[in-house]
């Protein structure tokens, strides 16, 4: 059994983390060990390279208290200003003894109401549990579940990017 050290003890990065795995490599098992460790960034990243940076800090913070494991993820919420409005995503990133692998989730616009606390200082889960009268809608299906109806929750937006930092542990060869 391989050992996934996660980055956090929220459920949803916790799921979306195993649920990744399990796709990419169904023979497979894996255990999750989750940890608490700090992204050394602001706790409502602002940009992409601030959230992608704090997945990162994530990873080697993990691997610091955790180094036992076979694969560590962090996963980081972030937002961006574009001309249009405020974006929402996440960054993953994963990395074992010798291999690294990155991918950003997709991205939607979130609404102005919540916008407009997010750019006041809030962090966008609880500027949606506000907005929404909501409680810790992060540790459930998040903005995007709460915006798509649950057609695509905050696990299944993760889980995909999951899937897609993990290319290069599916193909070694073509990333050592």
């Amino acid at each position: 059994m391989k050992t996934i050290v996660v980055a956090s003890h929220n459920p949803v990065k916790i799921q979306a983390a195993l649920g990744g795995f399990h796709q990419m490599f169904p023979n497979q098992e894996f255990q999750a060990i989750a940890v608490d460790v700090p992204s050394n960034v602001s706790i409502q990243p602002m940009s992409s390279s601030e959230t992608q940076m704090g997945a990162r800090q994530r990873v080697e913070n993990a691997y610091a208290a955790h180094p036992q494991g076979d694969f560590w993820i962090g996963i980081e919420g972030g937002v961006e200003e574009l001309d249009d409005g405020l974006t929402g995503f996440a960054w993953i990133v994963i990395r074992s003894a010798n291999l690294l692998g990155k991918s950003r989730t997709a991205t939607f616009f979130i609404p102005t109401q919540v916008a407009d606390l997010v750019r006041l200082g809030k962090e966008l889960g609880e500027a949606d549990d506000i907005v929404f009268n909501r409680i810790n809608s992060k540790q459930d299906n998040g903005a995007v579940g709460i915006l798509t109806g649950d057609v695509i929750n905050r696990m299944k937006l993760y889980e995909m990017a999951v899937i897609l930092a993990l290319i290069p542990f599916k193909n070694p060869l073509l990333y050592s």
